[in-house]
Order: C-alpha cells, then sequence, then structure tokens
C-alpha cells in the first residue's frame, strides 16, 4: 500500500469517528482504520499511540464538538429557553454521532480536559442562568446530564416500546428540568 498522502492525525481521528458512528465504538480497531485510511496499520503510530490513545483523542473531539453545538443553541437564550434548546442540541449531536458519543461517554479523564471542561462550562453558564453557582450548579449539570444521558441511552437502545412520540417525553423531561432547576 502507498502511504496516503496529507495524511495528519485530524484526518486519522476523523476517519475513526466515521467508522465510529458507522458501526459503533467497538468496530474501530487500527486495522480496519488503517484499511478505511489506504495505510498499514503501524502507519497509524506515527499519528497516535495506540488505540487508547485513539479513543481519546476521538473523546476530546466529541466533546469539543458536542461544547460548540450546545454553546450555538443556548447563544441568546436564558433558563428554559436555554435549557430547551441545549437539550435538543445534545440529543440532535448524541443521534447523529452514536459512536462519537458513546466515547465521550467512555472517557475517565475527559472531566480534566480541556474539550471536558468547555463542555462543562456550557452547562454551568445554561445553570447560572437559574441562580445555581458552586456546588448547587454542579448538582444541577449533573441532573441534567444524568437526565439528557438516559434518555439518549434508552432511546439508541429502542427502550421506548409505547406507542408515544419519544419527542413529547424528551420535551416533557426537559420541562421538567427546567421547573426542578427553577426550585432549586
Amino acid at each position: 500500500m502507498t502511504p496516503r498522502a496529507g495524511l495528519d492525525t485530524d484526518a486519522v481521528v476523523a476517519t475513526a469517528a466515521g467508522l465510529a458512528d458507522a458501526h459503533g465504538l467497538d468496530a474501530v480497531s487500527l486495522t480496519r482504520l488503517a484499511r478505511e485510511l489506504g495505510v498499514r496499520p503501524p502507519s497509524l503510530y506515527a499519528h497516535v499511540a495506540g488505540l487508547p490513545d485513539l479513543r481519546a483523542r476521538l473523546a476530546a473531539r466529541g466533546a469539543a464538538e458536542l461544547a460548540d453545538a450546545l454553546r450555538s443553541a443556548a447563544a441568546g437564550r436564558a433558563r428554559g429557553d436555554a435549557l430547551h434548546a441545549v437539550a435538543a442540541a445534545y440529543r440532535r449531536y448524541a443521534l447523529a454521532h452514536p459512536g462519537t458519543y458513546q466515547a465521550l461517554q467512555r472517557a475517565p479523564d475527559l472531566e480534566g480536559g480541556q474539550a471536558g471542561a468547555a463542555l462543562v462550562d456550557v452547562v454551568l453558564a445554561v445553570l447560572r442562568g437559574y441562580g445555581l453557582r458552586g456546588h448547587r450548579a454542579i448538582h444541577g449539570a449533573r441532573a441534567v446530564r444524568a437526565a439528557l444521558h438516559g434518555f439518549v441511552l434508552l432511546e439508541t437502545r429502542e427502550g421506548f416500546g409505547l406507542p408515544l412520540t419519544v419527542e413529547e417525553s424528551y420535551r416533557r423531561l426537559v420541562a421538567i428540568l427546567d421547573r426542578g432547576l427553577s426550585a432549586a
């Protein structure tokens, strides 16, 4: 195989994201990624230190993309409007990028990273609109994440079997969060 011209770390991670989103995170291996890129597996080590490093980079990419999506959704909005917009953007991202989203959830050190911090900062900014700061804001952020992630997880695993619209259930979940945060 001839090395692919222009191959860099960003291209490697972007291709891994595409594979993860199309086939699931567990389907991403260095061998499969190399085949997709038209290179031999050892060439990937010029860009990533191995599969754990690739997954960490994939998670960081996902955190940055999700933070950008949430930041854009929240722009110019406050309280319930911001929360509903952020929740909708969160769900859209998770459904459109299931493998990358899964990598983001599995990253053990993401909270300490710059991309993870940007993601948390967006949520904390929304919660400041509710007057939540310090420990109260952290508890609020955990509640929001648990609710949104739990819903998305159930949705992607076809956990909602009743003949009601999932969109309406999600809207109501966010409305409940809004009321709870308003009372916190």
